[in-house]
């Protein structure tokens, strides 16, 4: 529904500097269309690069009504607040957008188009809400159809959710692109869908057909792709979280020809609500050697994924630090290990196989 030249509006209330406003920050960085403005009353009138570190020039405003000046087509929420609804803060600036007849997208939880308050807002013909965090019409359950492709397909997996994982598949996209390598980005989250424009929201799909909508989502991206063509596939939560149960239906679904770990700086437990029991990121090669047999059941085509390197989110640290960190995260696990955000994707697509795939081995 969202169109590559639409130009769009942020609602960002309260999270230009924090990982709340996660969506609306990988949006800035890595939607190539137009976004014309940004929306956070608390940084208004701020220089945008300084507050994000992301190079572009936008203006921060306090309101949807200055927002509209600067001639946006839709309107996006940009907030990943926790257990997905809408800010009581934004609805004012929602409200605006819509009587002003804007579009609307959403990866909330919470549907607008079914709240009472927006619903009853006429829309102008062509007008829509997009709450793209819904199931998918028609899934079935996955039959490890993605095995039959005939193109490499790399999964990002990670050691902790909101690690990097949509970052640096965009960042492989980006280099493999400028090199003239046919690649394409299955997004499974809202930002991810939001920037590419098609993926499945898979935390909104029944358990018995996450699997199942995973596969089609990649069938649907890799259509007509060749041996040479490299399917990047958005990881999500993490094998070592105790609340995630993603990882496992991303790969039945994906069936993945490669694997890319993704791991913060000097993280050594997993982020969970306050209060509750820590609980450690295993030794990155003994979760290596866990996600490589994992990935290798349910798969009928005899294929051992292999975990080809580390994108390593230094996000925290100054340039020096960084630069030991990856040295010392590559020598901890003897794979290539780089920074994609802060270094380009080029290092880990140099690891990446591009020959075609063998019937019973991985090379």
């Amino acid at each position: 529904m969202l169109s590559p030249d639409a130009p769009l509006v942020l609602l960002l209330h309260g999270g230009l500097d924090n990982l709340s406003g996660k969506t609306g920050l990988a949006m800035l960085r890595y939607r190539p269309g137009p976004i014309v403005a940004v929306i956070d009353p608390a940084h208004a009138g701020g220089d945008l690069e300084a507050i994000t570190g992301i190079p572009r020039p936008l203006p921060v405003v306090a309101s949807m009504a200055e927002a509209l000046a600067c001639g946006p087509a839709v309107a996006v929420v940009g907030l990943a607040p926790s257990g997905g609804r809408l800010p009581v803060e934004m609805r004012a600036d929602v409200l605006v957008a819509l009587r002003a007849g804007l579009n609307l997208a959403s990866g909330l939880h919470s549907r607008l188009a079914d709240d009472p308050e927006f619903a009853a807002v006429p829309l102008a013909p062509g007008q829509w809400i997009w709450d793209l965090r819904l199931e998918p019409q028609g899934l079935e359950v996955a039959t490890a159809r993605a095995a039959a492709l005939p193109c490499r397909r790399l999964l990002a997996v990670g050691t902790d959710m909101a690690v990097g994982k949509m970052s640096a598949c965009l960042e492989l996209l980006a280099a493999a692109r400028r090199r003239g390598r046919e690649a394409r980005f299955v997004g499974t989250g809202q930002a991810g869908i939001l920037i590419s424009g098609q993926g499945v929201a898979l935390d909104a799909v029944r358990v018995d057909y996450a699997a199942g909508a995973v596969e089609r989502a990649v069938l649907a991206a890799a259509e007509g792709a060749g041996a040479e063509a490299l399917v990047l596939v958005e990881g999500q939560g993490s094998l070592a979280h105790p609340g995630s149960t993603a990882t496992l239906p991303l790969m039945r679904g994906s069936q993945p020809t490669d694997l890319l770990l993704v791991h913060r700086a000097g993280q050594t437990h997993v982020r969970t609500r306050p209060g509750a029991p820590a609980v450690a990121i295993p030794p990155l090669p003994e979760l290596i050697a866990c996600t490589e047999a994992l990935a290798a059941l349910g798969r009928p085509d005899g294929l051992r994924p292999r975990v080809r390197a580390i994108a390593l989110n230094t996000a925290a640290l100054a340039p020096a630090a960084a630069a030991a960190a990856v040295a010392q995260i590559g020598a901890a696990t003897g794979l290539p290990c780089c920074d994609p955000v802060r270094q380009g994707g080029d290092g880990l697509l140099d690891a990446l196989p591009v020959s075609p795939l063998q019937p019973s081995a991985l090379p």
